[in-house]
């Protein structure tokens, strides 16, 4: 960062000393200075524009320069930013530098400051702030980048859907629920018949169609708060929670049925009649609660027998 471009506050009851700091600034190519005279406006400055550097006098009425510091470094803290900070004073000795710098103070000036040692120091803070604020931007996007990876790995990349992962970890977290609450939860598994067979007839490509349709019908066939997910292949999972097990009704489940072979499913190839079969498990929250992966387990041992079953749709 240039020196013109560094965004620079002085902080100083005294106008005689903020004007000294100012002078020496410009002169060594420093243009973006404001002035404070009060730590009171000098936060409402940076809440305006944050500053790369902030220069202050150690003893000040109201708020003195240590105080100033830590109201900073908590308004860093909620932006994400870092702002330097170097702090004016008469007092020398060793116990003062080390109170300064327990404070967060980045650097320490005796009163007057040496206008060349003045430069050199606020060209290291701005250096220091600089390197901070990228060090701040890339965890950010680190953060994001992990964000997008964790979310990719609970999608299914074609349907949108959520995936196996996805399913499992909000299946673990209803079943503790109702199990708490005495709720209940039912997993019904979702397969299309011939499918694969007209993977066979007509290839991959098709399959896919089919299998975004089929998250599309499955979607408006449920509740806004019911969870969807594809498993593996063809068999998609839903996940329906009620907070009283009376609230459970077949008919929810046989709408999905009807969602399904009620109308063809249109591809490339034209219209593909296709017809659905269920598995379904439900779990009491009055009965021992089981696993994620034992739900799945006896879901899945109810879609094989609507799977075996040509006349069966809906295997309870």
């Amino acid at each position: 960062m240039s020196s013109k471009d560094l965004s620079i506050i002085i902080v100083d009851d005294l106008q005689f000393s903020r004007i000294v700091v100012k002078t020496a600034l410009k002169k060594a190519g420093y243009n973006g200075v404001r002035m404070a005279d009060c730590a009171t406006e000098a936060l409402k400055m940076i809440e305006q524009q944050p500053a790369d550097v902030v220069l202050a006098d150690w003893m000040m009425p109201e708020m003195d320069g240590l105080e100033l510091t830590q109201h900073i470094r908590q308004t860093d803290e909620e932006k994400g930013t870092y702002t330097a900070i170097i702090l004016f004073t008469a007092h020398d000795g060793v116990e003062y530098l080390v109170k300064a710098f327990d404070h967060g103070v980045d650097d320490y000036l005796c009163k007057p400051p040496n206008p060349q040692e003045l430069a050199a120091r606020v060209n290291a803070a701005a250096r220091i702030a600089a390197l901070q604020n990228d060090l701040l931007e890339t965890s950010r996007q680190l953060q994001k980048t992990i964000q997008n990876l964790e979310k990719m790995a609970l999608v299914d990349e074609l349907t949108g859907a959520g995936n196996q992962s996805f399913l499992i970890k909000n299946l673990k977290a209803h079943l503790q629920e109702a199990s708490a609450r005495r709720g209940g939860v039912c997993l019904a598994l979702v397969e299309l018949r011939e499918l694969e067979d007209i993977g066979a007839k007509h290839g991959e490509f098709i399959i896919n169609e089919i299998l975004i349709s089929q998250h599309r019908r499955l979607r408006r066939a449920i509740r806004p708060t019911d969870i969807i997910a594809r498993l593996e292949n063809n068999i998609f999972g839903i996940i329906m929670h009620h907070t009283k097990t009376k609230d459970y009704k077949p008919s929810a489940i046989e709408r999905i049925v009807t969602m399904i072979n009620n109308r063809a499913y249109k591809t490339s190839v034209g219209n593909l009649s296709i017809n659905g079969c269920i598995g379904v498990h439900y779990y009491r929250g009055d009965q021992a609660i089981i696993s994620a992966d034992e739900m799945i387990k006896q879901a899945g041992s109810k879609l094989d027998q609507a799977r075996g079953n040509a006349s069966l749709s809906i295997a309870y």
